[in-house]
């Protein structure tokens, strides 16, 4: 069986777990927690790092930050994990969904503008599969009206937007929070972990006091104060030093996972864009000019939901597990009676039409097998030689 996804490991998880054991110190906030925080907030550019049990719990910290409450409003993509909306959800907050792109499932952000009213506080722009939104004017939208991003970058670790003048800014050091994933489906992985990215000075000293309950403790163990006490409102949202250990050991090995992982992805793109896509209604995954590639996903997207449940059907009777993703949030159990009742066609097309490949370190002896079962099954043919050209010259690779 070829899965979906499997975890990796670089060999040094158990030892440093064993380490953080052995030091005395497993409840959290200790050595391999420092490490982690400091080299991300280092390397990435963010303004202060805080490890979370989650990236959900990134998210409800963020929200907590972001002071929304009964009344406000909260502008979020209907494609994306529930997590992204209950956050904002549980502080009171009324979610108003925002459609994908046409051309790829982000946020569109030439429909944002009129999506804002007077009871509008945040937006939460999801880089899906790693790829930057249009940040340039989403951060345009939220000037004009005075109103702050927070970035779910939870599938977007080392991966940039590209402004104007070809300046490049980590994801999630944009707004001024982002919310990162360390899932065992992530690039980079602790089992269950997250991040949260404060990158707004102002919101330093309360996301600290909200990440260790509601008190000042962190402060006292800098020595700062002499004592600590309950100070604000909180939850215990660090995670525990053998969690931080294992992210530790996957941090060292960054840039190998990474390589790794775009070696990956390009054999996918090098293999499937010369086949008859077009044909057979099926298209390859877009990345703008202003994103780079992360290699968090490679995806394929059918003409129907039909095809799409069929190709699943048939790579599952070859042994090969490919996945769906989003069910679109709208028009959930949950919350489409909430809904606002507009119609969006792009976020539903991508819920029936978008299937994920296998993508994780250690497929590379597999792939060849994973791409022989997509042209059988699709019964795809490869392209005249002009056309493949004519398609090199054009593919935008988003800076690897």
């Amino acid at each position: 069986m070829i899965h979906f996804n499997r975890p990796h490991m670089t060999g040094k998880e158990t030892e440093y777990i064993r380490q953080a054991v052995l030091d005395g110190k497993i409840s959290g906030n200790g050595e391999f927690t420092h490490r982690c925080q400091d080299y991300l907030a280092q390397r990435y550019g963010f303004g202060k790092c805080l490890l979370t049990t989650s990236g959900t719990d990134a998210l409800e910290m963020a929200a907590i930050l972001t002071g929304v409450g009964p009344g406000d409003e909260v502008i979020v993509p209907s494609y994306t994990f529930v997590s992204t909306a209950l956050a904002f959800i549980r502080c009171g907050a009324t979610v108003v969904f925002a459609d994908s792109r046409a051309d790829e499932p982000n946020l569109d952000a030439a429909q944002l503008e009129a999506l804002v009213t007077p009871r509008t506080r945040v937006i939460v722009p999801v880089h899906y599969a790693g790829c930057a939104c249009d940040m340039d004017a989403i951060q345009a939208v939220a000037d004009r009206h005075g109103l702050l991003i927070v970035e779910d970058a939870a599938q977007a670790i080392d991966s940039f937007h590209v402004g104007a003048g070809g300046t490049r800014r980590a994801l999630g050091s944009i707004g001024a929070l982002g919310c990162f994933s360390f899932h065992e489906t992530k690039n980079i992985i602790s089992g269950e972990g997250g991040m949260l990215a404060i990158n707004d000075p102002r919101l330093f000293r309360r996301a600290e006091i909200i990440w260790e309950k509601g008190t000042n403790r962190a402060e006292f163990f800098r020595g700062a104060v002499n004592k600590y006490g309950w100070v604000d409102i909180g939850s215990s949202f660090l995670p525990t030093e053998i969690v931080s250990a294992f992210l530790w050991a996957q941090l060292e090995h960054l840039d190998e996972i990474q390589a790794e992982r775009k070696r990956l992805w390009q054999r996918y793109w090098d293999f499937l864009s010369g086949l008859d896509l077009p044909a057979h209604g099926i298209s390859l995954p877009r990345i703008p000019a202003y994103a780079t590639n992360n290699a968090h996903m490679f995806y394929l997207l059918f003409p129907d939901l039909a095809r799409r449940s069929d190709f699943i059907a048939q790579m599952k009777a070859r042994d090969i597990l490919t996945v769906f993703h989003y069910l679109p949030l709208h028009s959930s159990e949950f919350y489409r009676a909430r809904h606002d009742g507009r119609a969006l066609p792009n976020c539903d097309r991508y819920a029936d039409t978008l299937v994920r490949l296998p993508l994780y370190c250690g497929l590379a002896p597999d792939q060849d097998t994973v791409l022989a079962a997509i042209r059988e099954v699709c019964g795809l043919a490869p392209r005249q030689a002009a056309e493949k050209g004519q398609r090199a010259a054009s593919t935008a690779l988003g800076g690897q």
